[in-house]
């Protein structure tokens, strides 16, 4: 099977490694705005042969993992070039102006609208990791837009790589997506933000920032270039997220300011449930 990655990063680069371990047979070819990419992803190994748009009327499987903003002038372009039996599929964080784009697209049965939620906060070649998809989940949208006989042959390599499938609408997709990651993304700079105005006054800071700090802040390391984008296209989604979360910060001030710590106790019993919640018990099943 001849697959074509575009975009030879964390998310597309961590795909080439399973599948070279899933499907051995497979040719990957890489397609990069950096040549830098290309050359690296060559050497690590990632990618068999460099390519271009031109050779994509070849592919059998597509993976688009490049900015949102990117992937809506991109992906048009990309299944003009592939032929009818190639499916294509992209792992972009909003998917509702993705979806529209290419609603009236003559290969639209091609396109799986796929956002497999996994990654780091590194980027380029080098991050890509063997088994970063196992146990994680793929939200997959529009299913029935896509031609059966492609969605199986995506969904076997999600399967096989060991990927849970849920399936959703775009728009449920971009909402909730920016409670569970977009905002978490936002409070991550942000935080990292006040600790570097902060810093300029007290350079000791940094020496007293322990694992709590290392770990909350790690996410402000991801790429600008990559979520600046996201934010823009799930805009009004994103900001209701954050007058609600704003909101929250406002409320435990006051209760700081009205010493009201019973009340800042049972705050924060109350969210300890989201252990449960990631663990995957339901709250109702205690």
């Amino acid at each position: 099977m001849n697959v074509f990655v575009i975009g030879i990063g964390l998310i597309g680069g961590s795909f080439a490694k399973d599948i070279k371990l899933i499907m051995p047979d497979s040719k990957i070819f890489g397609i990069d705005a950096s040549d830098s990419h290309l050359e690296e992803a060559l050497a690590l190994k990632l990618i068999d042969e460099k390519s271009s748009y031109n050779d994509l009327e070849l592919a059998d499987m597509v993976i688009v993992s490049i900015p949102v903003d990117v992937l809506v002038t991109e992906l048009p372009k990309i299944l003009d070039a592939v032929n009818d039996d190639c499916v294509v599929f992209d792992g972009g964080s909003t998917k509702n102006l993705i979806c529209k784009q290419l609603e009236e697209h003559p290969k639209r049965r091609n396109y799986l609208a796929c956002h497999p939620i996994a990654g780091t906060e590194f980027s380029g070649p080098s991050a890509a990791i063997e088994g970063l998809y196992k146990g994680k989940t793929n939200i997959i949208c529009e299913v029935e837009k896509t031609a059966f006989k492609l969605q199986e042959r995506a969904l076997e390599l999600f399967q096989k790589m060991g990927m849970r499938i849920r399936y959703m609408n775009p728009d449920a997709h971009d909402k909730h997506i920016a409670y569970v990651s977009h905002l978490s993304h936002i409070s991550s700079f942000m935080l990292g933000k006040t600790v570097i105005e902060k810093e300029k006054n007290e350079r000791d800071i940094f020496d007293m920032a322990g694992s709590g700090f290392e770990s909350t802040v790690r996410l402000a390391k991801s790429s600008p270039a990559m979520w600046a984008p996201i934010f823009k296209q799930n805009k009004n989604n994103v900001v209701e997220t954050l007058e609600e979360y704003i909101q929250n910060l406002e409320e435990f001030k006051q209760m700081l300011l009205d010493d009201n710590f019973e009340g800042i106790y049972n705050e924060m019993n109350n969210t300890n449930k989201i252990k449960e919640i990631l663990n995957g018990i339901p709250l109702n099943k205690k």
